[in-house]
């Protein structure tokens, strides 16, 4: 046969195949009021890789002979460990929730090193992780349940890439996935951090923003509809923005783990962050809301579906802090999956599971 012939008889390999999505299915379980917002929960200081750092606690509350299982969650760039004071109030049916800040940011001291990359911030966890499964307890020794947003977000997905003997389930709110276009929101000068003595300037801008001014900012960049934000959370994050402020580190940590989190990006191989989304083997809860202005909302589907066996869930008229916007239907979507993922009896298979999959906040 001539090569031309025996060319176009080769077999090509077909593409590997990756199971769609599924939607995420909605919990009916009955959850606490959270009218007034509860306030935040108490910490304390946890010893990590180098430093300390503030962990607040938030007690089960759920009811005799419930599952009582464990949870940790980690915030967004420029966020705190108080950004899931709602969620975790919602989830404590189930899980008892520890909410880290992380090295340089809420109550959390800077780094010694001073480096905030994201390999740091992923040390940090997994080292609170490990805090988290030694407690005693019921669930003492157990895989704990990772939620993330945002910077926080790439950061479990890593921890949970890395070390899943520590994960039991895991649930990514928006998060900084690698993406090579800048944000409308962030505007092009951001990618000026990179630059040798810049970040020193862009330290001293925000030094120049007042809290007020600050959180306004923060409302019109990362809530789809600010005005659903009740009073009480606005004071209390000006508060937190006023007592930030005095850190002098503060700024330092914001602009630094930007920087961190763009040079991350650049990272190709088996340290890519989409490639190790592909191996991920723990139950998986992808969040977004279709009006986050950070983390483009078209990386949703590709991300659940990008993770084996991913559940999607989409929040119609919800930026980009999903677990402080619209709490209950993300904590509904995440007990449906620790249900259906556990042993209680409660569900089916992960990834299985029907529901809307959409929900308004």
């Amino acid at each position: 046969m001539p090569e031309a012939a025996r060319a176009r008889t080769r077999r090509v390999p077909a593409p590997p195949t990756v199971a769609p999505s599924s939607t995420a299915r909605l919990s009916s379980v009955p959850l606490p009021a959270t009218d007034p917002p509860p306030p935040p929960w108490p910490g304390e200081q946890v010893p990590v890789s180098g430093g300390t750092v503030l962990v607040r606690s938030t007690p089960w509350a759920g009811r005799p002979g419930a599952p009582r299982e464990r949870a940790l969650y980690v915030h967004g760039l420029g966020g705190a460990s108080t950004n899931w004071t709602d969620l975790a109030a919602l989830l404590a049916v189930r899980c008892e929730g520890w909410a880290v800040d992380l090295p340089g940011f809420g109550r959390s001291s800077p780094p010694p090193s001073g480096s905030y990359s994201v390999r740091g911030h992923v040390r940090a966890v997994v080292d609170v992780l490990e805090h988290v499964r030694a407690q005693p307890g019921e669930a003492e020794g157990r895989p704990v349940h990772l939620l993330g947003n945002s910077l926080g977000g790439l950061v479990t997905l890593l921890v949970a890439a890395r070390r899943p003997d520590l994960v039991a389930s895991l649930t990514l709110v928006s998060p900084a996935m690698p993406v090579y276009r800048v944000p409308q929101a962030f505007g092009r000068a951001l990618l000026l951090v990179l630059l040798p003595g810049v970040p020193s300037l862009a330290e001293r801008r925000l030094a120049g923003v007042g809290p007020e001014q600050s959180v306004r900012g923060m409302l019109q960049m990362c809530f789809g509809d600010p005005a659903r934000v009740p009073p009480e959370r606005i004071d209390a994050a000006v508060e937190e923005t006023r007592e930030r402020a005095a850190q002098a580190w503060a700024n330092r940590a914001v602009v630094r783990s930007m920087r961190g989190l763009i040079t991350s990006y650049l990272r190709v191989g088996r340290a890519n962050a989409w490639r190790l989304a592909r191996l991920l083997r723990v139950p998986t809860l992808v969040v977004w809301g279709d009006r986050d202005r950070l983390v483009d909302p078209r990386l949703a589907p590709r991300l659940a579906t990008t993770v084996p066996g991913a559940r999607l869930l989409v929040l119609g008229g919800v930026g980009h802090v999903a677990m402080l916007e619209a709490p209950e239907p993300v904590a509904r979507a995440v007990l449906g999956l620790l249900e259906d993922a556990g042993t209680d009896g409660a569900g089916t298979d992960v990834g299985t599971g029907a529901g809307t999959g959409r929900a308004a906040g």
